[in-house]
């Protein structure tokens, strides 16, 4: 046990030499009032990555996401207004896709592709798609066709945005480009069963398109139905005559999260192409209420037959029921397979304070690893828009979540540089044991902060702090032995003549330890 403590407390002092957390944060932005962002890796260069935030912020970065370009996006003929969506190409041209607000014609009229050839410094005035008369364009996403670069595009069409009339109808439209974003083809309907206007659950929303193996074009979405799949085999040309059928949405798609004042549970929709063992695999993950109001749970689907069958949902958050999990999204590593899903996390808190998670699955989605990635929580507040969703990308063992934060009553996006190294510690660290550590609360901190954890059967443990040369200079539980509950320890720094900086407190008993670090402020 001791020999097992003193490695991790080594390999804990080898990352903290060059980072100040587990997974360094970066802020990309906090001007202008980012929200809602999106973000892309070059897959021919890791280097180089473009992100995306409403209403018109880009940012770009040549280093990997540890330093970012700030700019703002304008488009004299279309107008940039909401849902912004980033990609690139396989020749290094960054995409931003985004709704309208142009100066002659309605609000939100059509989907808006703008192009920057030059790594983000310039941008073109942008081509557009699905303009129909006055009804609204909503919601867009696309995917790349890797092998052909072609760009398919999906979003929802409203007759009349917000009408409860029921003559007025949403649908799910499709356009793609085959000459890199230049021109668009003629929207087409794709879904069998429509949806009402009001953008609430019996609305058809969601649509996220992805790629098949032999360039089939996939994607789901929510509405009156539940969840609904449909795909192309000639590149978008035709569909399916009949939806199929994946999942119902208990409690549906629209609803609420204390301290957010609009959550949806939209799915996202991705295939495999790594040529790993699961090659050729579709997973749909999005989140759900099934389990009441004060439950919000992630869940995934996957289907191994080109989309005719579907799995059961499965859980992907690892905390016990009662907590909120939400704004999720997913991406896959297209050379190594491992799937990752970043979504916000509460199961550390009773009230609305907020942590950034990302999980990761490296069997196509049997089993998942649950990691904190903020380095500390955010309270939102209801009256500030957080957006419709998060975002992640991942190339090549290089993987950038993206999340919006709300501090002292300003908002800014951030990224984290994922250390895979040390999620792996996680997985060998925690096994499913008699206890769960959380992260002490706050943290930094400067002076007192908080430890919680659980015990799941009658355990003798030991709660210490350990300094960077794997010394123990506080113990606050000492061999004692304590029954299945929650437990709060308050921990004051000054009690202990603790100087500021980087720390570990463990929880050990039973041969098994969890370990987290923390920091103390100056």
């Amino acid at each position: 046990m001791k020999l097992k403590l003193h490695l991790l407390i080594i390999l804990f002092i080898s990352l903290a030499t060059t980072t100040v957390a587990q997974h360094q944060n970066i802020m990309i932005s906090n001007t202008n009032s980012p929200e809602e962002p999106s973000i892309a890796i070059d897959p021919n260069n890791t280097n180089r990555l473009i992100a995306g935030a409403n209403i018109n912020n880009v940012f770009h970065s040549e280093d990997g996401g540890y330093t970012w370009d700030v700019a703002y996006l304008y488009s004299a003929t279309n107008g940039v207004w909401g849902d912004p969506c980033v990609m690139v190409d396989n020749n290094g041209n960054y995409y931003f896709f985004h709704l309208s607000n142009p100066s002659t014609g309605s609000w939100i009229d059509r989907i808006v592709c703008q192009k920057s050839t030059n790594g983000g410094d310039t941008w073109n005035n942008g081509s557009y798609m699905g303009l129909n008369g006055s009804k609204a364009q909503d919601k867009e996403w696309v995917a790349i066709d890797r092998n052909t670069g072609v760009i398919y595009s999906t979003w929802t069409q409203f007759d009349d945005y917000g009408s409860s009339n029921p003559s007025d109808r949403s649908n799910i439209m499709f356009s793609k480009s085959t000459d890199d974003g230049e021109s668009w083809s003629s929207a087409m309907r794709i879904n069998e069963v429509d949806g009402d206007c009001i953008d609430d659950d019996n609305t058809v929303e969601g649509a996220v398109p992805c790629v098949g193996p032999n360039g089939e074009v996939y994607v789901s979405w929510a509405g009156p139905l539940g969840i609904v799949f449909d795909k192309s085999l000639d590149q978008g040309e035709t569909w399916l005559e009949n939806d199929i059928f994946v999942t119902g949405f208990p409690g549906g798609w629209a609803y609420d999260i204390p301290g957010i004042s609009r959550c949806n549970g939209l799915p996202i929709t991705i295939c495999d192409l790594s040529g790993g063992e699961n090659h050729g695999t579709i997973y749909i993950n999005w989140t759900d209420q099934r389990y009441g109001t004060d439950d919000t749970d992630v869940w995934l689907v996957k289907s191994v037959d080109a989309g005719e069958t579907w799995t059961e949902p499965v859980r992907i958050n690892d905390d016990p029921p009662g907590k909120q999990q939400f704004f999720t999204w997913m991406t896959i590593d297209q050379v190594t397979g491992t799937l990752y899903f970043v979504f916000y996390d509460r199961r550390a808190y009773e009230d609305s304070n907020t942590d950034v998670y990302m999980a990761k699955s490296n069997d196509g989605g049997e089993t998942f690893t649950n990691f904190k990635v903020s380095e500390s929580p955010f309270l939102p507040i209801s009256t500030v828009f957080f957006g419709d969703y998060n975002n992640i990308t991942a190339h090549n063992n290089v993987v950038r979540p993206i999340w919006t934060r709300l501090h002292d009553g300003q908002l800014s996006v951030w990224t984290a540089i994922i250390n895979l190294f040390v999620t792996d510690v996680e997985t060998v660290a925690e096994p499913a044991i008699p206890f769960a550590l959380d992260q002490n609360y706050p943290n930094p901190f400067k002076e007192t902060t908080h430890f919680s954890f659980k015990i799941k059967k009658t355990s003798t443990v030991s709660l210490r702090i350990i300094d960077l040369f794997g010394r123990e200079v506080a113990t606050m539980i000492d061999k004692k032995i304590l029954r299945p509950g929650a437990y709060f320890e308050h921990f004051n720094a000054s009690t202990y003549n603790l100087s500021p900086g980087v720390y570990y407190f463990s929880l050990t008993g039973d041969d098994q330890n969890q370990m987290r670090k923390m920091i103390i402020e100056r």
